[in-house]
């Protein structure tokens, strides 16, 4: 029997991608999660190691039994690929001037300017999305697909990191067609039971982080701000 096993961290939107897209497969495949110390997500398959997340995705669809999570169409498909690589090359990356979700190095040592550009940025990025969305549910027509796995961080986990940092860039009124797809997202029966509880686990885990961070220096935080992708 071939057998899964996926190295991650509970609180990773990076290891969430990957283990959706197991559970989209339905696979009866064994897998689990253990933290490492080194980069996250990894999945071994038959002893096999693959590394980044969005190599990891592919593979699974194209190995695994199941729903495909990329469109046949090929103009879909090309949409379903640029997507993920805008999210991560722009949004994720921006981000972190004033959302860093595994540190808090630049909410505590930048000055109030970078923060402002940080800002600025980000929010040109969601202007993106949501120009891009429409009346889209989701990024490739009505589907939940590869492009809104790779979004899970702007969906669940950059509200998570507005309340504990006390910054707010998302409303209803500023994007409201990215906060629509935003409640679809977290509504889909797909994602909504293996999203990690924000109240209860996530805020509480980043609030704890964020408290302890406060006092180490920005070198240490940003060790750990590259052990993921």
């Amino acid at each position: 029997m071939a057998q899964v096993k996926l190295l991650g961290f509970w609180y990773s939107p990076f290891s969430h991608r990957v283990e959706w897209v197991l559970k989209i497969k339905g696979s009866s495949l064994l897998f689990q999660s253990n933290p490492i110390h080194k980069k996250i997500p990894v999945l071994i398959y038959n002893g096999k190691p693959i590394v980044d997340s969005m190599v990891i995705l592919e593979y699974i669809d194209e190995t695994f039994d199941g729903p495909s999570i990329l469109p046949k169409d090929p103009y879909d498909h090309a949409l379903a690929r640029f997507w993920p690589k805008f999210l991560d090359d722009k949004v994720n990356s921006s981000s972190y001037y004033i959302l860093p979700w595994t540190t808090v190095v630049n909410t505590f040592f930048r000055k109030g300017d970078e923060q402002e550009k940080g800002k600025e940025e980000v929010c040109e990025m969601l202007k993106v999305l949501d120009n891009e969305l429409k009346d889209k549910k989701f990024f490739v027509g009505e589907k939940f697909g590869f492009a809104d796995i790779v979004a899970n961080m702007v969906a669940h986990w950059l509200g998570v990191n507005e309340e504990v940092f006390g910054v707010v860039l998302v409303t209803s009124q500023n994007f409201p067609k990215f906060c629509a797809w935003r409640d679809a997202y977290i509504d889909c029966s797909q994602v909504k039971e293996y999203l990690p509880p924000r109240r209860n686990e996530l805020l509480t885990f980043f609030d704890a982080r964020v408290r302890a961070q406060a006092t180490t220096s920005a070198s240490a935080s940003y060790l750990f701000r590259f052990n993921m992708y």
